[in-house]
């Protein structure tokens, strides 16, 4: 049975300030924002709204929390976004919890009235993108201060290389309040970086109460690496707006043959030029393609250390007319540079799930992608041809690509990928697993500390010890500043907002 079918049976951003989106009724708030990481945030308001306050009547109160979110760009920041936004279109309470953005921090407003907590934290730059460094005790009262403000009842983190995401469920648990993780990468079991953020895992979903896979390879994998029971991991994969990503107006229902004759064909690449990414591979790629294929050209979109050695393979190669290297794109920009070609190129060398297929594949592109991880889980065989991560054998399932293309129709590609995904099918089912949490009994001091002590002679005496300090450090803070003096924050009207959306923006505009 193919892979995709095991998953799913048989079958840009707006910029945004603070108050741009918000009512002006809302926006004549005064708002003191005070932040420092050993004290508690605290936000005042000075002035009545003059709305009347809407509480989410019988949903969770949501915290998703990561150092990957907007302004950076990638696949965790737009799955945390989308899947925000369909939470409280089902009538859920979200924020985000994230770092700062070089002057974005403190409180945000997105679509929709989406509240976003830029923390000011110290970030390191590393090969995966910024993250907070660790501070294992120092954000605790920021992170407690915002969950008892908002009052939120689960904690959701994403990525396992955040730091920020792993404080947050260890002081959730410590808080009683329930915790879930979604894990977007695969990581391996031999090389030193793999071997640390694998033994962060196990510290951290050591007393998590689900967690959250976006593929069936990646579930196994998560499973390993954390030594967790099969039955705490669920399998969601992504999803993408296909109603933003769609192909060219002038090709409704017809085939590519007509416009590859008129304009050639073109293959499209958009990806972190890294080696993890397969970078490597195109420098072998690109040549031969470009030497069977004489009328071919290729777009290539991102930026990465391994953008020079592909400027020095088309200036060796005298492909300057025929490579077009874009550097790093915005999301917004995505849906354009897709337009432009007929065959998406994917040469990962490891991937959980690849949304950038999908997003391709609703743009009308067949795609062709390495065998790797959980991408044959993606797309069923017709709309995804699979290749072993080597240049000989991407380019052969290159040419079979290039000889089936001209008989696709993108937009019958197009409406295949709709029916296979939608960010509010993704929410159901998160929003069963967030049920199924909540019914699950909270752990105590005692069942935690002894979770912990589990998980190794020595690694388990340090999680012990970092358990018991933190449960110490709750009840000196709950003594220091007790929950009942920690202001309540106001639910944004999203009903109102939506009802008079339209008004608002036209005021706004005025």
């Amino acid at each position: 049975m193919h892979e995709w079918v095991k998953l799913h049976g048989a079958v840009p951003l707006p910029k945004c300030s603070m108050v741009q989106l918000l009512p002006r009724s809302l926006t004549s708030m005064n708002i003191f924002i005070l932040i420092y990481p050993l004290f508690p945030l605290k936000v005042l308001i000075t002035k009545s709204c003059g709305l009347r306050r809407i509480c989410v009547m019988g949903g969770h109160r949501i915290a998703l929390v990561s150092d990957f979110f907007f302004p950076g760009f990638g696949g965790v920041e737009v799955h945390i976004y989308n899947l925000a936004l369909c939470l409280m279109r089902r009538g859920h309470k979200i924020i985000i919890i994230t770092r700062a953005y070089a002057d974005r921090v403190g409180i945000r407003y997105y679509t929709n009235g989406l509240k976003v907590y830029y923390l000011p934290m110290l970030a390191a730059k590393l090969p995966p993108g910024s993250v907070t460094l660790p501070t294992w005790l120092g954000a605790f009262p920021m992170l407690r201060t915002i969950f008892i403000r908002e009052r939120i009842t689960v904690v959701h983190g994403h990525q396992t290389t955040s730091n920020l995401c792993h404080e947050a469920l260890f002081h959730a648990g410590t808080m009683g309040i329930k915790t879930c993780f979604t894990d977007h990468s695969l990581f391996g079991f031999a090389d030193a970086a793999s071997i640390n953020i694998n033994k962060v895992l196990v510290w951290s979903l050591r007393t998590v109460d689900q967690v959250i896979c976006v593929s069936n390879t990646s579930r196994e994998n998560t499973v390993l690496r954390a030594r967790i029971a099969p039955q705490r991991a669920s399998v969601i994969p992504n999803a993408t707006d296909t109603s933003a990503f769609t192909p060219p107006d002038d090709l409704k229902y017809k085939s590519w043959a007509s416009k590859i004759d008129k304009e050639g064909l073109t293959i499209v690449v958009i990806t972190r030029l890294v080696y993890r990414k397969g970078a490597d591979l195109f420098v072998d790629v690109i040549p031969e393609i470009c030497r069977r294929h004489p009328d071919i050209k290729w777009v290539i979109g991102g930026d990465g250390p391994r953008r020079s050695q592909l400027e020095q393979m088309i200036e060796r190669h005298n492909l300057m007319d025929r490579v077009k290297m874009l550097g790093a794109l915005k999301h917004s920009e995505v849906k354009s540079v897709l337009n432009q070609g007929q065959i998406f190129l994917n040469c990962s060398l490891t991937e959980a799930f690849c949304i950038a297929l999908i997003e391709a594949a609703s743009c009308g592109l067949l795609c062709v992608s390495t065998k790797v991880g959980g991408v044959p889980e993606v797309l069923p065989p017709p709309m995804l041809l699979l290749a072993d991560a080597d240049p000989s054998s991407i380019v052969a399932a290159l040419e079979e690509a290039i000889n089936d293309v001209p008989h696709h129709s993108p937009w019958t590609l197009h409406d295949n990928c709709k029916q296979f995904y939608s960010w509010d099918w993704v929410a159901e089912r998160t929003e069963r697993v967030y049920d199924r949490i909540m019914e699950m009994p909270t752990l105590s001091l005692y069942e935690r500390l002894m979770n912990y002590a589990s998980v190794g002679p020595i690694f388990g005496i340090v999680c012990w010890m970092l358990c018991s300090l933190d449960w110490i450090l709750y009840r000196l803070m709950e003594y220091w500043i007790p929950t009942e003096t920690i202001d309540i924050a106001p639910d944004f009207p999203i009903s109102f907002y939506l009802r008079n959306k339209e008004k608002i923006m036209k005021k706004n505009g005025e």
